[in-house]
């Protein structure tokens, strides 16, 4: 029987991947969207609030770097599906928890889970693309990410006031069961996958002829050497300084508007996804830019800086969200910032398998989650406390300095932008 050949074979990888991302989000925002019913259910402060959510930032960013890590010895395939298992199972037995105490652990086993979805991501579509397409590939996983947030508004919603919020942690967390099955039956790396066509195969090659296409033959540094690269710490800090911004709008924003903007739950469902859908458009147009550049003939360096700096000047817009007369116009200026940020994370991310090989590209990826992580984690508690203690307005211009500083760590410690090999591999002095 002859084997199907599926052309553009690297694209509908990248659709399942966005499906993941879709699904990722969805359990992750459950509790953001019913923050307001749960914490007036079980008599929560926004520092307990917080808490919980610190508990699944804790674990998320520990265990980014350790999956980085198991993507690079076991393959996408394997790892992904146990971290899916993880994250699903952990989403549903929210429902049984009856406290503080249930949902902080609870919490941190989903972060466990949930850590797994981006080095995997990341690191299949390093497998996948070249450098070319890389930035396109990884904006249709990152515009998961935010039509995720679309759908969860609305969705959540509807299902708090229809069946309650218990029901609603059942019926999100259960998502992620159907879409194994998709994984399982369609993933493999290209130099195993039988549907693959020996004219994308040589597509996918194209940045590295003389190497097996994304085989385990390419050279590996260790962890100590990775980690006195400067621009591994370029990438760290720059996703320190620069994630807190997607964190602070991704957890707040439906208490935001509930307690300063006067919204119920049902008004919370039908306007909060609207910056969620402006970083969908900013994750493609980030992604489209770099890589039409790249097509153009600039190189990798100067696209990559064009398509980081450009929507800097976006994030900054949050802090006119404080004088907006109206609650729409600090969303629209909310949603700029979100714009902003997808567009410029979606070229930071790229920016690991832009240095290094695909056998590194999972621990580079992990340590830069992680780093992004710890930056959620210090700016969520720090929140939770402002908010408590004053208002959201000093929030909101913390978060719009953010940007600025994210991209100077990424011009003044990443360099030029282009692959290292380990002869020529730069290091801090």
């Amino acid at each position: 029987m002859k084997t199907i050949q599926v052309s553009g074979l690297r694209w509908y990888i990248a659709v399942i991947l966005f499906l993941s991302t879709v699904i990722c989000y969805i359990d992750r925002l459950t509790i953001s969207i019913l923050a307001p019913v749960i914490k007036i259910d079980l008599n929560l402060t926004n520092v307990e609030y917080a808490a919980i959510t610190t508990w699944f930032l804790i674990s998320y960013s520990v265990f980014q770097s350790v999956f980085g890590g198991i993507y690079d010895k076991y393959g996408t395939r394997k790892v992904f599906s146990f971290a899916i298992v993880i994250w699903s199972a952990s989403a549903m037995l929210h429902a049984v928890a009856k406290g503080f105490r249930g949902f902080a652990f609870y919490r941190f086993v989903l972060g466990i889970g949930e850590a797994g979805n981006w080095p995997g991501s990341i690191k299949a579509i390093a497998e996948w693309f070249p450098a070319k397409q890389r930035a396109f590939g990884l904006s249709i996983v990152n515009t998961g990410a935010a039509l995720g947030s679309v759908v969860a508004p609305p969705l959540i919603a509807f299902l708090q006031i229809k069946y309650g919020w218990k029901t609603t942690f059942i019926a999100t967390g259960a998502l992620g069961f159907f879409w194994l099955i998709l994984w399982l039956l369609v993933y493999r790396k290209p130099s195993k996958h039988k549907w693959l066509t020996q004219k994308e195969r040589e597509f996918i090659q194209s940045d590295e002829p003389d190497l097996p296409v994304n085989t385990d033959d390419t050279p590996k540094r260790t962890w100590r050497e990775l980690l006195k690269l400067k621009q591994v710490w370029g990438i760290i800090l720059a996703r320190f300084f620069g994630d807190p911004i997607w964190w602070l709008y991704l957890i707040w924003l439906p208490s935001y508007l509930y307690d300063v903007r006067g919204y119920s739950i049902k008004d919370i469902g039908t306007f909060a996804w609207l910056p969620f859908m402006a970083s969908a458009i900013g994750s493609l147009t980030g992604g489209w830019l770099s890589g039409y550049l790249i097509g153009k003939g600039k190189s990798v360096n100067f696209s990559r800086k064009i398509a980081i700096i450009i929507p800097t000047f976006f994030m900054v817009l949050g802090i006119g969200a404080i004088y907006a007369p109206t609650a729409m116009g600090a969303l629209l200026l909310m949603s700029l910032v979100l714009f902003g940020f997808q567009f410029w994370v979606n070229n930071v991310q790229t920016l690991a398998s832009d240095y290094f090989s695909v056998n590194e590209v999972g621990r580079v990826t992990g340590m830069a989650q992680t780093g992004a992580g710890f930056g959620a984690i210090t700016f969520t508690m720090l929140i939770g406390w402002i908010v408590d203690h004053y208002s959201y307005s000093p929030v909101l211009v913390i978060g719009g300095l953010l940007g600025p500083v994210a991209t100077l760590a990424i011009l003044i410690l990443g360099g030029k932008i282009v692959k290292l090999s380990n002869k020529n591999f730069v290091v801090n002095r």
